[in-house]
């Protein structure tokens, strides 16, 4: 245990130092651009910082493709190793949970957001950010389409999965390697200043009264829908296993306030799978599905994604038709396989469906970032906590698989 301790206390610093990066940049955004609409001389100095706001968005543009397939590919690969019966069930179970959160989201927020949001316009998007023209910028066109990355990707994951070729599996392993270098070293170092620039122009043309009001009532939003989602799986988990979900769910606390610290779901394994043992899950079960979920179950995430991303849509006056937006959900469900490996979590898997499926400029992409990160203790603490929920309905067929009663202890 103190080896996988020691391996985690890395990736927890990092993301709690991204998230204080990412908070003083949206500060220092607003108050630059409040700063620079105040003189003259704040146009030529807005139309500078651009630059590297129009360079930084079209190198995004040309690596997320390769993101796509560099991470969602061997994330799916891999997980066709040892296949049976209980990670058969486990995988649908925690994909259907996915699929819920993001499916009924999408539903109470096209009942609140109507009244939450009345009257809130935002002007977000390519046009309002061109208004900061800068003085030049570098085309980098992707080498391919988001579209046609997302479907070699899951083409080439699952082919892998199924075949389980080493060394085309060896060769997307050292491609997931680059990427990942390419993130932790490039793209999330940069993200703060893209941000600042972001706010900075987005205060400089006047919308952001709007957009943090908007930021206001989504957290606040998500928030209560993390708790009705959790109530929701432990009330089918304690069904299933004839348990008090009420119970159940506070015995999964300690890992719920250790993910709202770490906004990691490999640095909470540990005390998942303690708080799991506690329910009265098998050790060798809990071993078992705790560290899968930890990969594959992402409610919290989807909630988070589809709450943000239809408050832009509503508010920008996009039209997004139902169908569309389930192919989003269902595309994302998949790719966000490979979130926990990424720095920054499944908004960065994200970017090429919303920017695919649904049309998400550059800039829209940057405010969903910026939320998603300021809320991303709460979505990681849902997916963490509704990994125990799985464990017990795992749990419970394994049990009455093997006749194996409450009272029994393990060998």
């Amino acid at each position: 245990m103190s080896l996988e301790n020691q391996s985690t206390q890395k990736p927890v610093k990092f993301q709690a130092e991204l998230l204080i990066k990412i908070i003083i940049a949206i500060i220092a955004g607003i108050a630059l651009g409040l700063l620079l609409s105040l003189f003259s001389g704040g146009m030529v100095i807005a139309k500078i910082l651009m630059i590297f706001n129009s360079i930084f968005s079209n190198f995004l543009s040309f690596v997320i493709p390769l993101l796509i397939i560099g991470l969602v590919a061997p994330g799916i690969g891999h997980l066709g190793k040892d296949a049976g019966k209980l990670l058969l069930i486990t995988l649908v179970m925690a994909y259907a949970f996915t699929f819920f959160a993001g499916f009924s989201t999408y539903g109470a927020a096209s009942l609140i957001y109507p009244y939450m949001l009345d009257g809130a316009v935002l002007s977000v998007n390519a046009d309002t950010a061109n208004t900061i023209k800068p003085y030049f910028t570098i085309d980098m066109p992707p080498v391919m389409s988001v579209t046609s990355a997302l479907i070699l990707a899951f083409v080439l994951g699952f082919g892998l999965a199924v075949t389980k070729t080493e060394k085309i599996m060896d060769v997307v392993d050292d491609l997931r390697v680059i990427i990942n270098k390419i993130i932790s070293s490039v793209i999330i170092p940069l993200l703060p200043f893209y941000i600042l620039t972001i706010f900075m122009n987005i205060t400089f043309v006047g919308e952001i009264s709007k957009v943090l009001a908007v930021f206001l009532k989504i957290i606040i939003l998500i928030f209560i829908l993390t708790v009705i989602l959790l109530l929701i799986f432990f009330s089918i988990a304690g069904l299933v296993a004839h348990k008090n979900p009420l119970t159940l769910l506070k015995k999964m606390m300690p890992a719920y306030i250790t993910a709202l610290g770490t906004s990691s779901s490999a640095a909470t394994i540990p005390v998942t799978y303690e708080s799991t043992l506690s329910n009265g899950v098998k050790t060798s079960i809990a071993s078992f599905v705790i560290p899968l979920c930890a990969t594959i179950n992402m409610p919290g995430s989807m909630l988070k994604i589809v709450a943000c991303s239809l408050a832009v849509i509503y508010t920008t006056g996009m039209d997004i038709s139902f169908s569309q937006y389930s192919i989003f959900i269902l595309t994302l469900a998949v790719a966000m396989v490979a979130a926990p490996g990424v720095p920054g979590g499944a908004i960065m898997t994200a970017l090429a469906p919303l920017s695919a499926i649904l049309g998400f400029s550059q800039e829209v992409n940057a405010l969903m970032i910026a939320l998603y990160i300021v809320m991303d203790s709460f979505g990681t603490a849902t997916n963490v906590t509704g990994d125990g929920a799985i464990a017990v309905i795992i749990d419970k067929i394994y049990k009455h698989d093997h006749h194996i009663t409450e009272d029994e202890t393990e060998a």
